[in-house]
């Protein structure tokens, strides 16, 4: 079980600042000192106490399927009675994993692979999942299109003209890009080189991430603004929710008429508490990941949000109680 750190460990700047990070993980520390209202040297004093801690970390995200890089496969799962959080720490700690959630509802754990390919996936489920000896069943959901991903998440913390000052140009939800209907495309070595050092630390300087790789500062710039401009890398900011004032994190899975799936998806996208939204296949044909300020909240969202989507059949909410791994990082949890 990770660490847990008190809600009340950060104060309304810390808040600021995380909230101007998730608009843009990379964005100069002028302009984030200018939305949070303190100096340069305090906000970024700010960042780096909080990511010291393990409270924060900006990370580079890579849309999976806007290249070739690989595929998602969320798989929902039911442990032995009494051993959902050890089978969560096993999974947490496979490098196949991206993200990992303990939950209640029609599942005890949300466990998302990320494969090269089919035979990789089959491996992974099939030959070496993790925990096998504690778990009792599995639901697999393929992932086949975002309509909206995390990095795009607005906290809402700072007014709505914050985003359109700190966000790339070139910044959009996945379903709203004029491209979303192309081909993936494929990373050059340097391009992928770059997408998974910025995995590991968003905010690496140019030059520091050109020492590293061995190559020009010029070269590694241009890649990173080719991945930007493309919507391939997209910059996140890592943070329990709780920390940011969202009580209730949970994912819904709706089964939606096939025709009546992209106009579905594109209204749930819009929404404030989507954090990510994805089509799938199977049972659950749109899968999301969401926040709301309180769990009542969840009375009215099922009824007034859920409810309200067009060609819905039927669906389930599972609320998470612990999330042990977020974008391939495990973070200190909060109590």
């Amino acid at each position: 079980m990770t660490d847990r750190a008190p809600v009340d460990v950060i104060d309304q700047l810390d808040r600021r600042v995380i909230a101007a990070l998730q608009l843009n993980g990379r964005a100069p520390w002028n302009a984030v000192a200018r939305w949070v209202g303190a100096s340069e040297t305090t906000a970024q004093r700010r960042y780096t106490a909080l990511r010291e801690q393990g409270l924060l970390r900006v990370v580079g995200t890579v849309e999976l399927d806007r290249t070739r890089e690989g595929s998602s496969m969320l798989v929902r799962v039911q442990t032995r009675p009494g051993h959902g959080l050890e089978a969560a720490d096993r999974f947490a700690a496979s490098p196949d994993v991206r993200f990992v959630a303990v939950v209640t509802g029609a599942a005890d754990l949300i466990v998302d692979f990320v494969a090269a390919d089919n035979e990789e996936m089959m491996r992974m489920l099939f030959t070496d999942l993790p925990a096998a000896d504690l778990v009792t069943s599995t639901e697999a959901v393929p992932v086949i299109r975002a309509f909206t991903s995390a990095s795009m998440w607005d906290t809402g913390l700072l007014p709505a003209e914050a985003a359109a000052d700190l966000r790339p140009a070139t910044s959009a939800s996945s379903c709203d890009r004029a491209d979303w209907d192309g081909a993936p495309q494929a990373l050059t070595v340097l391009e992928q080189e770059v997408a998974a050092a910025l995995k590991e630390d968003g905010r690496v300087q140019v030059s520091a991430l050109a020492r590293r790789l061995g190559h020009t500062e010029s070269s590694v710039a241009r890649a990173m603004d080719r991945l930007i401009s493309r919507g391939i890398l997209q910059f996140r900011t890592l943070v329990e929710p709780r920390l940011l004032g969202y009580e209730a994190e949970f994912m819904v899975w709706l089964s939606i008429e096939p025709d009546r799936l992209d106009a579905a998806g594109r209204q749930l996208a819009q929404h404030p508490g989507t954090k990510f939204l994805s089509a799938a296949t199977g049972r659950f044909n749109l899968v999301g990941h969401m926040v709301l300020p309180r769990r009542t909240d969840l009375f009215h969202y099922t009824s007034d949000v859920i409810g309200a989507l067009p060609g819905l059949i039927a669906s389930d909410v599972t609320l998470h109680l612990a999330t042990m791994k977020y974008s391939w990082h495990r973070m200190r949890s909060t109590a």
